[in-house]
């Protein structure tokens, strides 16, 4: 699944910086004096903060200055409590944009410090975050790599809940690679962990998404639709809008591929539906317009008209493909039904597409045998054959064969019987 980006918050001011400096770095001077647990909180949210305002400016630099400036204080914290705001800190840390790189330095930089002060279970934490940064730049074999060391020291630990996290970031990983077998076992053994355990919901929408995405890879979805909105109705109470959009994108799609995209209307405007209105559902009731009119032309013009919506999102982007090739073929074998020898550029201007692509797809049908034909290139032509008569020789010849082989076992018992 797509992981949506958390909500912005608005660009912090310099003043607004220096405040927040100035109340982490003089609370801490303080904590130790009067050691207050009222100190200790304000410090604590003037951290996440001073994070929070660092990356609505997108200031990757200073956020990096900063884990080094508290670095010292870590080491004289509670093990929880350190690990809490590392991890909180590196959460925030993902909405700096257009600095993976410098994202995973600083992870790989807590995953040695970590090492070194025997902090387990955050190192443990710091590597899951990083297998996730290496998969969102595609780095897929360095994510494999962390992710099968950490898998394999977390089940000698038994840390199951660690272990649903982990392996559904192995089967998005597998997924990404097209290694479905593997990914549907790592969705599996994430599902038998979570069963043992009480999973947060947040966890059990990530399951029930990538269930989804797997069955409606396997042209399965009806059961991926049901998975889908087992997740929407989730992450609607979790107020989570944005991957519920997600969520209830690849129901509607689910629904066109199915052939029911006359039920899109309905789900749009039901008490879900109403409340994520936008261009990504807009986009999604233009497709199955096109696709209720049969119109291979409207549909192409919605994909794209709502390139960020549809192309942008891999998991659209690959059904809806598949769905244009379909109606590509459908169409062309209408418009070829009633010829037997037809200009290519006929057809092309029937359909309304370019003339090499038609000449392209005409082809690649051929080959696949959803017709029988040629293309006569000298003369810019296809021709259209007959469908065959079904051919029965070889049919009745192995009949043939398999009656004599009785024959021949009969005769070989009665001989037996007579030298007996």
């Amino acid at each position: 699944m797509t992981s949506a980006k958390p909500a912005r918050a608005p660009r912090a001011s310099d003043e607004d910086v220096r405040e927040l400096r100035r109340a982490v770095f003089e609370t801490d001077a303080s904590t130790n004096a009067r050691g207050a647990g009222d100190a200790i909180k304000s410090k604590d949210a003037a951290i996440e903060a001073l994070a929070e305002a660092l990356a609505s400016r997108d200031d990757a630099m200073a956020f990096k200055e900063l884990f080094t400036e508290l670095r010292p204080s870590f080491e004289k914290a509670p093990k929880a409590k350190t690990a809490k705001i590392v991890r909180g800190l590196i959460e925030i840390m993902g909405k700096i944009r257009g600095h993976d790189a410098l994202q995973v330095e600083l992870c790989e930089e807590h995953v040695e410090w970590a090492r070194r002060e025997r902090r387990t279970f955050l190192r443990h934490r710091v590597e899951l975050r990083l297998a996730t940064l290496h998969l969102g730049m595609r780095d897929y074999p360095e994510a494999l790599r962390v992710i099968g060391g950490l898998a394999r020291e977390v089940k000698k630990l038994d840390d199951k809940l660690l272990l649903v996290d982990i392996h559904l970031l192995e089967s998005r990983i597998h997924y990404a690679l097209r290694n479905l077998p593997k990914s549907k076992a790592s969705l599996t053994a994430a599902r038998t962990n979570a069963n043992a355990i009480y999973v947060p919901p947040s966890v059990q929408c990530q399951i029930d998404m990538q269930s989804g995405i797997l069955h409606a890879d396997e042209k399965d979805y009806k059961t991926a639709y049901s998975y889908f909105f087992e997740a929407f109705e989730q992450l609607n109470s979790l107020d989570e809008k944005e991957t519920a959009v997600t969520a209830l994108k690849y129901m509607l799609m689910c629904k066109i591929m199915c052939g029911q995209a006359e039920d899109i209307g309905a789900l749009i405007a039901s008490k879900g539906g109403l409340q994520h209105q936008g261009e990504a559902l807009d986009a999604m009731k233009a497709v199955a317009e096109a696709y209720k009119a049969r119109s291979l032309k409207d549909l192409q013009s919605v994909l794209r008209g709502y390139d960020s919506q549809l192309g942008n999102d891999p998991i659209i982007a690959a059904h809806l493909g598949s769905l244009q090739d379909s109606l590509m073929e459908e169409n062309l074998k209408r418009l070829i039904e009633p010829f037997s020898r037809v200009e290519i550029a006929h057809i092309a201007s029937l359909i309304e597409l370019p003339l090499p692509e038609v000449e392209m797809k005409l082809s690649q049908m051929i080959l696949d045998r959803k017709f029988e034909g040629i293309l006569d290139q000298g003369t810019g032509c296809l021709i259209v054959y007959d469908d065959p008569s079904p051919e029965t020789t070889y049919k009745a010849s192995i009949d043939c064969l398999v009656e004599v082989g009785k024959v021949v076992d009969s005769l070989a018992a009665k001989s037996s019987k007579i030298v007996a």
